[in-house]
């Protein structure tokens, strides 16, 4: 016999929720976009590089979660709009290093905090069981709905945004990461 919620309107409100959730990550994202020219991969890298100076393009992937590959169109992007540098290191040549320019630095202070760093703070802020219970809950859900088994990485944003002016996308992992 199917369980049946003890409220009709369940649901549907956890429908509600999903959506609300979706539409969340969507809007912060737009609006990152619009205001200050950046996507949430873009930021979370320019973030990464300001904060590990000189690190290379295979640590910033790691530090951000993505494929090196991503990592290096994003990265190229914004080189390409003045943000930071890439060059080789003295002591290792084959080793590329990035540093954040005046501009990036600019571009940082004035963007908002990633939508997951502000998820991130009022998780930590959770007892371990309300923890381990929304993250039972979670994978629950995308396996209900047919993506637990996805690759994704850590990162709030909707799938395949696009910069301003821009036909493609950063890379396979966009659909998934960005």
């Amino acid at each position: 016999m199917k369980n049946s919620p003890i409220n009709p309107d369940t649901p549907d409100r956890v429908l509600v929720a999903i959506r609300q959730i979706h539409r969340a990550i969507d809007l912060h994202s737009r609006k990152l976009i619009q205001e200050h020219g950046l996507t949430v991969p873009q930021l979370l890298v320019l973030k990464e590089a300001l904060r590990h100076p000189g690190s290379s393009v295979g640590r910033l992937a790691e530090r951000v979660q993505l494929s090196q590959g991503t990592v290096t169109q994003i990265l190229t992007r914004l080189e390409q709009r003045g943000m930071l540098l890439r060059t080789r290191s003295d002591e290792d040549r084959r080793r590329v290093v990035v540093t954040v320019t005046p501009l990036g630095v600019s571009v940082l202070d004035r963007a908002p905090m990633p939508l997951h760093d502000r998820f991130l703070h009022s998780f930590d802020s959770l007892e371990e069981w309300e923890q381990t219970f929304l993250l039972s809950a979670l994978q629950r859900v995308a396996r209900m709905m047919g993506a637990g088994g996805m690759d994704v990485a850590p990162l709030l944003a909707p799938g395949e945004i696009r910069e301003p002016g821009s036909t493609e996308t950063e890379g396979e992992e966009i659909c998934d990461a960005t």
